[in-house]
């Protein structure tokens, strides 16, 4: 167990951190690697090779055998091919090497991976390269490098090119418009994220006896548990001893590779919980993040818990999302996001955030679409989550100072205002300029926007990219409109432009209660688009305005947009249909089994009852008889339909978007058909005829 007074020397100590090359590479490569971070610039063959060769040190000296290129190709997590440092000499020994070149290059197949057909299968070489910006790692006795992923012909078939390029485009167009503004000396501009990950803990045994949540990360069957989240007892509960325990070891084993987690806490559903780390530079905070997950369910398999990631383990209570905090600062410091005292005489804020209203507004469907997969479109617009339909929640002052913008008067604010809480005991307490709202898709919270869309089990990195690439777009349309302005007519100016963005895009405003129908209408009524599920978000990826947004700012070319098309889709219509034939299995061998057994048993208990008691009308036997007889005929007609149903799927080839249609109307309406018998079935049946744990047993066992 790590000491509190051993914290500040075993964090990062599994990082090849800035302070590891400051300390052990010759001060011009140190400086060399710096620049390369910085700015962008290409890294020397022979300045790779000293890092190679100190990193190879290093390492060693922390227990590493092998080394791998850790990259994120289109499945949705990571991949890495591990080889060691040894190398044979001519006297039958080894030494270890490590070279300049296996640092920066590696060549793993890139014919298994998906690539929406920017390759044929018999074409198998890809390449990653080396991304310094995002610092190695030790884990499990080997050195993990974050790389790139692309194919032979350069085409990007990972989530951290994008991202990189999204993160340069922003930097770029903010740069210029700072200039405009006057603000001078600003090199680079980075986007910050802190991704907030909720997740579900439950016994392992249990994990390990349903096929559905091995199979597919969701329950496909059960009936509810008795008691559910209704009591609200959970959310900011006391965290049991054992769950601690586990929190406790997630902890040290993130601070040791240098993942700076700050907070944790119990979530509203049973058994759900929540970890939350500090802003980092948008890159590193994505690849941290697929390490935590990672990492979540390595230290809760030690625990004997199963860590659940998807969106939607268990029916009828929370799922769980990732919310994504976003903030966009300086390489001087100064975060353009923050409003400062008079937020309405803050030209850099006011532009910054009219860029993100009208970035938010014009690509929602892209943004919709950035966090759209079969898990989440199930937690998507319940009563836990934002709706599909996407708005802006700014709060009360930010709206006194848009006002102020649209009517042409510089809204100066009331400062921070001193809450009284009514006994003198207690301290005075700060109220901040905005309330939370928690209904909304994207919402301002003080110096930063969290976007509450993205699921728990993906990579934030989609989201991110389109965040990046449609607010550098828009700061581009600004820059545009102000470039060559005067200096004593440029606030003038600007707040004309302003007033213009805001004319155009605040219908996406909306600071009420997202979860009503009477939103529904109102956003219908604004043209606000109401996207609810991934293959009705999927058109406006391989539209004219994408198309054009992402390959003006050279994030993707046309042929990886394409490509993504296929992908999303494919993985989409896979995930369905695998859902699909498990929950057929289950019902029909593991529930099948269990009705038949407690009919068999309750029938002879009836006839034994009627021996004893002749004329005994056995009034409640018959009644749970009955029941299950209902259930049955449902579910066997049920299991009819949506075998035919998914053998039709199946067959659907010609066109992969009609094929995803298909399974989202026909082929997931049957699965909630048959599984409301199976889960009727179910709550009359005892637990000892089912093989397979219930909701109350997997959601309230944890101890």
């Amino acid at each position: 167990m790590m000491e509190a007074a051993n914290l500040t020397e075993e964090y990062g100590s599994l990082v090849f951190s800035d302070r590891i090359m400051r300390e052990r590479l010759p001060r011009d490569i140190y400086k060399a690697v710096h620049k390369t971070i910085e700015q962008g610039t290409h890294l020397e063959l022979d300045v790779a090779n000293c890092v190679a060769a100190v990193m190879k040190e290093w390492a060693i000296e922390n227990g590493a055998t092998h080394f791998t290129h850790w990259f994120q190709p289109m499945t949705g997590l990571t991949a890495e091919k591990h080889d060691s440092f040894i190398s044979p000499s001519g006297d039958g020994s080894i030494i270890m090497e490590f070279s300049g070149k296996e640092l920066v290059r590696g060549e793993p197949d890139a014919s298994s991976f998906p690539s929406g057909g920017l390759r044929a299968t018999f074409e198998a070489r890809g390449y990653t390269a080396w991304d310094p910006s995002s610092p190695a790692f030790i884990k499990d006795g080997s050195l993990y490098i974050p790389t790139a992923f692309c194919s032979y012909g350069g085409e990007a078939l990972d989530k951290k090119t994008p991202l990189l390029r999204s993160m340069e485009a922003l930097s770029n167009e903010a740069i210029k418009v700072l200039k405009i503004l006057g603000i001078e000396g600003v090199k680079r501009v980075n986007t910050t994220i802190g991704s907030e990950q909720e997740y579900f803990l439950i016994d392992k045994a249990y994990y390990k006896q349903r096929k559905d949540l091995l199979f597919t990360g969701r329950t496909l069957i059960g009936a509810p548990a008795t008691k559910g989240q209704e009591m609200e007892d959970h959310y900011f509960g006391v965290i049991k001893p054992k769950v601690s325990a586990f929190m406790h070891d997630l902890d040290e084993e993130l601070w040791k590779l240098g993942i700076p987690v700050k907070t944790k806490h119990n979530e509203v559903a049973p058994s759900q919980h929540e970890l939350a780390p500090v802003f980092e530079t948008a890159n590193v905070a994505v690849d941290h993040n697929q390490l935590t997950m990672e990492v979540m369910k390595k230290v809760a398999d030690k625990h004997n818990y199963a860590c659940l990631l998807h969106e939607k383990p268990f029916e009828g209570i929370n799922g769980s999302g990732k919310h994504n905090n976003w903030s966009v600062c300086t390489d001087t410091g100064l975060n353009l996001l923050d409003p400062g005292k008079h937020p309405g005489e803050n030209l850099p804020f006011l532009v910054f955030l009219m860029a993100v209203i009208a970035a938010v507004d014009e690509y929602a469907p892209l943004l919709r679409l950035s966090v759209a997969s079969a898990g989440n479109d199930h937690r998507l617009g319940g009563n836990e989550a934002p709706p599909a339909i996407i708005s802006i929640f700014v709060g009360d002052e930010l709206a006194e100072v848009l006002k102020g913008v649209e009517e042409g008067n510089a809204y100066v604010g009331s400062g921070k205002v001193q809450m009284e809480m009514g006994a003198k005991v207690l301290p005075h307490i700060t109220k901040d300029n905005t309330d939370r709202n928690r209904t909304s898709p994207f919402a301002f919270t003080g110096h930063k926007f969290e976007f509450r869309m993205p699921g728990s089990s993906v990579s934030v990195a989609n989201a991110n990219i389109v965040l990046n690439t449609a607010v550098a777009e828009e700061l581009k349309k600004i820059g545009d409109k102000l470039e060559g302005t005067e200096e004593d007519g440029l606030k003038e100016k600007v707040m004309e432009v302003l007033k213009e963005v805001l004319s155009e895009h605040k219908r996406v405003l909306f600071n009420g209660n997202g979860y009503t129908e009477e939103w529904v209408r109102e956003a219908e009524r604004r043209g606000l688009p109401n996207l609810v599920s991934l293959p009705d978000a999927m058109p406006y990826w391989i539209s004219d305005s994408s198309v054009e947004l992402f390959t003006k700012h050279g994030i993707f070319t046309k042929e990886e947009i394409h490509s993504r098309f296929e992908i999303l889709l494919e993985n989409y219509t896979k995930s369905v249909h695998i859902e699909a034939l498990t929950m057929q299995e289950m019902v029909r061998k593991d529930l099948t089994e269990g009705i038949i057994a407690y009919e068999k048993d309750l029938t002879k208990e009836m006839l034994q009852k009627k021996e004893v008691l002749p004329g005994a009308e056995c009034i409640m036997e018959s009644g749970i008889l009955k029941v299950l007889e209902e259930a049955s005929g449902g579910m066997s007609r049920a299991l009819v339909r949506l075998k035919e149903d998914t053998d039709k799927a199946e067959k659907i080839t010609e066109d992969i978007l009609k094929q995803a249609v298909y399974y989202k109307d026909t082929v997931l309406k049957d699965m909630e058909e048959l599984r409301e018998y199976a889960d009727k079935a179910e709550a009359v049946i005892p637990d000892k005829y089912l093989s397979y744990p219930t909701y109350g047993e997997m959601l309230f066992s944890l101890t």
